[in-house]
């Protein structure tokens, strides 16, 4: 049985986040994905508690941002159990997309739109008034360039963009792929608060910066060629570990 991140909590002397009312913001039982015949993921099982963070390491090709994009019902499994917020994957997909915050390879943004007109657009699509567009544009430091396509943008700038577009919903579930990709030191202390532990949600990160991601997370999972290596609590000092358990 995998750990899950209340049993890391506990190992650590501390309080595992929901522990009281037990809810899991992630459950996977056997988690399989092909693309055609070759397997994308095979027997992924962990349980992730409300609050806590996983982090998700692996070579390219290993399978993480398949994953990501099955947690947000972007990929339907094909074997398996998934369970997101409480809602069983595919059936119950769509109780539970305005739930979850994603951040992929992609912005995700109309590149003809002006940032301001994106975000007016998504939170439209999630019932959202336009104060919480503007609150997200101060919140990125995106206020002043709002006017510009985001063709016009530099990458970094559309990351934050894309940061305030998952954020609009207020979604208590993040699932980030290289969240930080893009972005200067500034840029990434700015969007700390939104998107890093202090935020106070249940994220999934994708990350190759080993250290760092086992330094955020309270549990991490390790794929190698779309298998689960380990799925354990982890910390910074094992990242010689680890790397070797992935890539060697």
């Amino acid at each position: 049985m995998a750990v899950t991140s209340g049993e890391a909590a506990a190992a650590a002397g501390g309080e595992a986040p929901d522990a009281v009312a037990g809810s899991f913001a992630v459950e996977l039982e056997g988690l399989e994905r092909d693309y055609g015949e070759r397997v994308a993921l095979a027997g992924i099982s962990l349980r992730l508690e409300a609050s806590s963070t996983l982090a998700v390491l692996g070579a390219n090709g290993a399978g993480k941002s398949t994953l990501l994009r099955v947690l947000a019902t972007l990929l339907r499994p094909h074997r398996g159990r998934v369970r997101v917020l409480g809602a069983t994957l595919p059936e119950e997909a769509v109780n539970v997309r305005g739930r979850i915050g994603y951040i992929g390879h992609e912005p995700l943004l109309y590149r003809d739109l002006t940032g301001r007109e994106n975000l007016r657009f998504h939170a439209r699509l999630h019932g959202v008034g336009s104060e919480r567009v503007e609150e997200l544009l101060a919140a990125t430091g995106m206020e002043r360039r709002v006017a510009q396509p985001v063709a016009e943008l530099s990458k970094g700038m559309s990351q934050r963009l894309a940061v305030a577009r998952a954020l609009l919903a207020d979604p208590p579930l993040l699932l980030l792929d290289e969240p930080r990709a893009n972005l200067d030191p500034a840029a990434a202390d700015l969007l700390e608060p939104l998107i890093g532990r202090a935020s106070g949600r249940t994220r999934v990160i994708v990350t190759h910066d080993i250290e760092a991601g086992l330094a955020e997370s309270d549990i991490a999972l390790g794929l190698r060629a779309g298998r689960q290596a380990f799925c354990e609590p982890v910390g910074p000092a094992e990242a010689a570990r680890v790397a070797r358990a992935l890539f060697l």
